[in-house]
């Protein structure tokens, strides 16, 4: 927003890399642990868990290091709109809403910023290929396709919605 004829400089929030590193470590022990179930295949159990934790774990591990080699904002919030490493680039006129969605597994549960878009599908048609291979899931479960973990932010996302309506003052904050 330009506010006395002076635009608002970008908030830029850094990839919070001692979390991301420990993210990392945990992929990398899950996979050493898939090893162990498999080279020990004892019971069927194991070597399934084994077979299921390696490569799912070792894909994780691969997304989590390309993205601390990468070196660059987790998310930047401008007054023309939102570039975020994962996602790509959105304009505010793209985004209809914006709201904090949690999503519960078992005991935890992971908070969400969805980005509630005008067309989706033109987006979708854009997005990176990861982001398209997982909309169908997302819409399964009741998200868009534009969600960013909270988990990867150094601020909660409350303080993200804060700064997001500072650069977009009509946007609409959904509870």
């Amino acid at each position: 927003m330009i506010s006395n004829g002076v635009p608002l400089p970008p908030t830029v929030y850094p990839l919070p890399k001692a979390r991301v590193w420990a993210m990392l470590a945990g992929s990398l022990l899950f996979v050493a642990a898939g090893v162990v179930f498999l080279v020990a295949h004892s019971t069927v159990k194991m070597t399934v868990a084994g077979a299921a934790a390696v490569p799912f774990f070792g894909f994780c591990a691969v997304l989590i290091g390309r993205r601390l080699s990468l070196d660059r904002p987790e998310l930047t919030l401008d007054d023309g709109g939102v570039d975020h490493a994962r996602l790509g680039r959105f304009g505010w006129d793209e985004i209809a809403a914006v709201r904090i969605r949690e999503q519960r597994v078992r005991n935890t549960s992971q908070l969400f910023i969805e980005l509630v878009l005008h067309d989706p599908d033109a987006y979708l048609a854009r997005a990176p290929r990861l982001v398209r291979s997982t909309a169908s899931m997302n819409a399964r479960l009741g998200f868009g396709p534009a969600n960013m973990a909270t988990n990867t932010l150094p601020v909660p996302p409350e303080a993200v919605l804060d700064a997001m309506r500072r650069h977009c003052p009509g946007l609409s904050v959904q509870h």
